[in-house]
């Protein structure tokens, strides 16, 4: 599986000059904030393939210009073909304003998620706006990291992580790959990043270990077949 990973600088090669010849092959999209609602629209519409996005601490315009098409998955568990992608978007709190979270706040969400996390047996990849405290995040307010993604990482074990929020012109604290203590290896997908996933770095659909979640991607599957006579 290719997916192609933005995050909070569009790339002209795929907005203004675009070439298909850079999204050849790619299956899925993934944001992780930051970004004009119409740069997700067009690339949705020229790939023809789902663009899962999360908000960066930015992406107010998001709440009167969504972009269409395009899903969003912050608070989500989204299943694309069996691989489980969780979102939290939003930066550390800084000042008043919407997309922007305390430690205690951020941790609040990852708490309503145990229960979607439990049911599916955990999941594979972590999309996120801000870093992991101490995996490319910088020392000032606005850009530091949610400890709390340590721990989510740590309990869970996924094989991905992906976040926005430093860019490259930051500086030399900019690492575009690191590996996390727990094994997952984490990504700034700022502009772009083509990651590629082997089919046993993830469960089968419907083969995640978790009965009761088995049974209704099962059943959801034999609806489908059912309606569209496969």
């Amino acid at each position: 599986m290719k997916i192609l990973v933005i995050a909070d600088e569009e790339n002209k090669g795929l907005y203004e000059f675009y070439n298909p010849s850079r999204t050849e092959g790619v299956d899925l999209i993934i944001s992780c904030g930051d970004l004009s609602p119409r740069y997700l629209e067009y690339l949705e519409t020229m790939t023809n393939v789902p663009l899962l996005y999360v908000r960066g601490n930015h992406d107010k315009k998001y709440d009167q210009i969504p972009p269409l098409g395009c899903i969003d998955i912050d608070d989500k568990i989204y299943d694309f073909h069996g691989l489980r992608i969780l979102g939290l978007g939003g930066s550390m709190r800084y000042h008043e304003g919407s997309d922007m979270y305390t430690e205690d706040e951020m941790k609040k969400r990852i708490k309503k998620l145990n229960a979607a996390i439990t049911l599916r047996n955990g999941f594979d990849i972590l999309v996120t706006h801000a870093p992991a405290k101490g995996y490319g995040d910088l020392e000032d307010l606005p850009h530091r990291g949610f400890d709390c993604f340590n721990t989510l990482i740590e309990q869970w074990k996924p094989k991905y992580m992906l976040h926005g929020h430093v860019h490259k012109s930051y500086g030399g604290s900019f690492e575009r790959e690191r590996e996390h203590a727990s094994g997952c290896k984490i990504i700034n997908g700022y502009d772009t990043y083509f990651l590629d996933i082997k089919d046993e770095e993830h469960p089968a659909q419907g083969q995640t270990g978790s009965a009761l979640y088995d049974l209704y991607v099962a059943m959801q599957q034999k609806r489908h077949d059912k309606k569209y006579g496969n």
